[in-house]
C-alpha cells in the first residue's frame, strides 16, 4: 500500500494534479473560443493590435503554468509528509515530553518544572479545565520530575479530566518566574490534518509535532 501511495504521488509529480488538468484544458479551450469571437467581432475600422492578442496568449499560458507549478509544490509536500509520518510512527506508545495540559486519570502525572537556578523557592500551580486554580503545592528547586498525584490536602482525589500546570519561581519572596512545565504523555497515535503532521496524545487531545521536546 506504502509503495503504490508513493507511487502515485510521483505520478502526479510529473505530470500533474489529474483533475487540474481536464480543468486547465478546458479553460484554455473557453479561452479560444472568446478570443475568437472577440476577433470576429472586433470593429473593422478599428481593429485590435495583433500585439494584444499575444500579450493574452503569454498572460493565459503564464497563469496555467503557475497552476502546474502549484501542483508539483502540493505533490512534493505530500511526498514529505508521508515520509515524515512513516518516521514518527515510532513515536507511537511512546512517552513525549510537552509545554501542554495534562489528561488526568487517577494515574500520576510526571511534570518537569525546570525553574531558574537562582531561584530559592517554586511552586506548582494546578488548573482544572475550567481555569479554576484547584491546588497550588511547594516543589523542589531543580530540573528533576516531580509526580502530581492529583490528590488533594485532605486526601481525596480530584476528577478525572484535563488540568493545567504552571511553576512560580521565588526568590526571598519575590516572583522572578512563571513558566509552563513540560509534562511527559502517551503518543497513541500520529496522523496529519490539512497537511499538517500532529500527535495524538492518549487522552485523546491533538498539537502540533512541534511542541514535542523529547521522547522516552
Amino acid at each position: 500500500m506504502e509503495t503504490s501511495a508513493l507511487s502515485n504521488v510521483n505520478a502526479a509529480t510529473q505530470f500533474g494534479s489529474p483533475a487540474s488538468q481536464p480543468a486547465l484544458n478546458s479553460d484554455f479551450e473557453t479561452f479560444l473560443v472568446m478570443l475568437t469571437a472577440q476577433m470576429k467581432n472586433q470593429d473593422p475600422l478599428n481593429p485590435l493590435d495583433s500585439q494584444d492578442f499575444a500579450t493574452q496568449l503569454a498572460t493565459f499560458s503564464g497563469v496555467e503554468q503557475q497552476v502546474r507549478t502549484n501542483d508539483l509544490l502540493s505533490a512534493l509536500a505530500t511526498q514529505f509528509t508521508s515520509s515524515g509520518l512513516a518516521e514518527m510512527a515510532g513515536w507511537v506508545g511512546m512517552e513525549a515530553r510537552m509545554a501542554v495540559p495534562a489528561q488526568f486519570e487517577g494515574a500520576p502525572i510526571e511534570v518537569v518544572p525546570n525553574p531558574p537556578i537562582f531561584a530559592d523557592r517554586t511552586e506548582l500551580v494546578v488548573w482544572d479545565s475550567a481555569g479554576n486554580e484547584v491546588q497550588r503545592i511547594d516543589i523542589p528547586v531543580g530540573d528533576e520530575p516531580v509526580q502530581w498525584t492529583g490528590m488533594n490536602d485532605d486526601g481525596s482525589v480530584l476528577d478525572d479530566g484535563e488540568y493545567s500546570f504552571g511553576v512560580i519561581a521565588y526568590s526571598n519572596d519575590e516572583v522572578i518566574d512563571e513558566a509552563v512545565p513540560e509534562i511527559f504523555a502517551m503518543v497513541s497515535e500520529v496522523r496529519t490534518i490539512n497537511g499538517q503532521p500532529l500527535v495524538v496524545l492518549e487522552g485523546g487531545q491533538l498539537y502540533p509535532v512541534g511542541l514535542v521536546r523529547g521522547l522516552r
